[in-house]
């Protein structure tokens, strides 16, 4: 059974903290679980996708505006 995604909203929040919002998070769930983590402030570009890498999660991002989406799959 398919639960919806968690969302974190960082909207307006500056780098490191969308970050660690989401690594607080993903440290709670378990392997294929799904995270949406939305954020605007640029740095998260870079930063949320480089933190994916290093953990061994997968992500997608889509923009709307000016808000990124990350949907994260722990990995």
């Amino acid at each position: 059974m398919a639960t919806e995604p968690e969302t974190i909203d960082a909207r307006g929040l500056k780098c490191p903290l969308p970050v660690l919002k989401m690594e607080k998070r993903l440290a709670g769930l378990p392997a294929g679980a799904v995270l949406v983590v939305l954020a605007t402030d640029p740095m998260a570009k870079i930063d949320i996708p480089l933190y994916c890498r290093q953990q061994g999660h997968s992500y997608t991002l889509s923009t709307e505006d000016d808000v990124m989406a990350f949907t994260i799959t722990t990995g």
